[in-house]
Parts: structure tokens; sequence; C-alpha cells
């Protein structure tokens, strides 16, 4: 499902038109956003936790030529969804 099918379906669903769904949608990830990119980690009810993780350096290979490279520290996104989800995915 692609942006549009999603604003479409949540609109049907809703009864909102399309263009104030798309603004509703639009303001949640931006919200969503702001908060990791401050270091807060956003729960929602029946879906899960979005936070941001350290990944520590690492050391990795190139296969090509062999030669080993240090990758530096990082700050990544990572979502841990609920168990509820997990399971529903599972059985289907």
């Amino acid at each position: 499902m692609n942006n549009k099918e999603f604003i479409a379906a949540l609109s049907k669903k809703t009864g909102y038109k399309a263009e104030n769904t798309q603004n509703m949608v639009r303001t949640a990830v931006y919200s969503i956003v702001d908060e990791l990119s401050d270091g807060q980690s956003v729960s929602i009810g029946g879906l899960g936790t979005f936070e941001v993780k350290k990944r520590m350096e690492r050391i990795i290979t190139n296969p090509g030529t062999g030669q080993k490279m240090l990758v530096p520290p990082k700050l990544v996104a990572n979502f841990k969804p609920v168990a509820t989800l997990k399971e529903r995915i599972k059985t289907n």
C-alpha cells in the first residue's frame, strides 16, 4: 500500500475528505519526527514505540577489496511493535 492508497482507505473509514486526511497524517508524521529528532521516544497504543538508538562504532570488511574500515557511531530510528501486532502478523 502506498501513501495515496493509504490516504484513500483512511479517508473512506473516517469520512473526511482526502485532503483533510492527508493533512492529519502529515501532521502526525511530522510530530513523530520532531520528537525523535529531540531524542524522545513516541509510543502509539496498539501499534508500538518509535525511538532513537545509538549504534556503536564497528569494523566492517569491504568484500571486494578485503580492506577493513571503521564505521563511526551513529543514531538510528527504531520501531518496536506491541505484542498484539506481532501476534497478528504471525497468524496471517
